[in-house]
């Protein structure tokens, strides 16, 4: 274990209670098997196995969990309305090759069908585990989206074949570029600012709290899912969901006014 993830450890509990680290423990050998890592290189195998989802709407869902939804109007690392029935909090590495099967396989049709209607809104996690060029990455990232310009970013950063040419320094500046990044002088200030090293932090220690054990791994209204699963995986998740708020109107949570149903380019992956 890295000196970084000893420290990261030590405050997996800053965020969450004692009861969700108690279920997240079950959760660890239960439910984030599709992308185990091997514990010791933190390396995804991409295990092929695909998560069950219950027509029980309430089957596997966690309400402690539900509550990390942060429903933040405010914020560029999201996509969606902040008061959508359903919240998909994802945590992920932009060096994880499952996280970008994802982002180019997935993702693009849940903000198509989910997204754009307003029943779904996705808020980004860094968990950045695959060491300093994780690390710079969700810097970069979180920095452009300081510009508005996250989700290009995340596209860019996704392709086919960027993962393969690194993410350093040069390499963060091109992917700004294509991202549409108007301010290159500022998005390197950004990324190298503590602001950065703050935001990615925190979400750091979310997910360590959590349990989670690989990327990408995912809340859906506090069911949790792992790995980059069949699209159908998370349609069932979210048409749960859906049900399950619309069946409790008076629990629906309380969201910030003014979220957007999209980012700059509605939400594209």
């Amino acid at each position: 274990m890295s000196a970084q993830t000893s420290r990261m450890s030590s405050r997996r509990a800053v965020a969450i209670g004692a009861g969700v680290v108690a279920v997240a423990a079950l959760l660890g050998v239960v439910s984030y098997t599709a992308t185990k890592p091997d514990t010791s290189a933190r390396v995804a195998t991409g295990d092929s196995s695909v998560a069950e989802v219950s027509a029980d709407p309430q089957a596997g869902v966690y309400p402690e969990l539900a509550k990390l939804a942060r429903r933040d109007g405010a914020d560029p690392l999201a996509v969606g309305r902040a008061d959508a029935p359903v919240v998909m909090v994802e945590y992920a590495d932009f060096k994880c090759g499952y996280c970008g099967k994802f982002a180019r396989d997935t993702e693009p049709g849940l903000v198509e069908k989910y997204v754009k209607n307003g029943t779904l809104r996705i808020e980004w996690r860094n968990y950045p585990i695959f060491g300093e060029e994780s690390e710079a990455a969700a810097r970069a990232g979180w920095a452009a989206g300081q510009q508005g310009r996250f989700w290009e970013f995340h596209s860019a950063a996704y392709a086919e074949g960027s993962k393969e040419k690194g993410f350093g320094t040069g390499r963060l500046d091109a992917l700004a570029r294509e991202a549409g990044v108007k301010d290159l002088d500022r998005f390197r200030r950004d990324r190298a600012g503590d602001a950065a090293a703050a935001a990615v932090r925190k979400d750091q220690e979310e997910a360590y709290g959590l349990g989670a054990t690989s990327t990408p791994s995912f809340l859906i209204n506090g069911r949790p899912i792992a790995g980059a699963q069949p699209e159908e995986t998370f349609t069932q998740a979210i048409e749960s969901a859906k049900t399950a708020a619309e069946s409790a109107p008076e629990a629906a949570p309380e969201a910030e006014k003014g979220g957007k149903a999209g980012v700059s380019g509605e939400g594209e992956q």
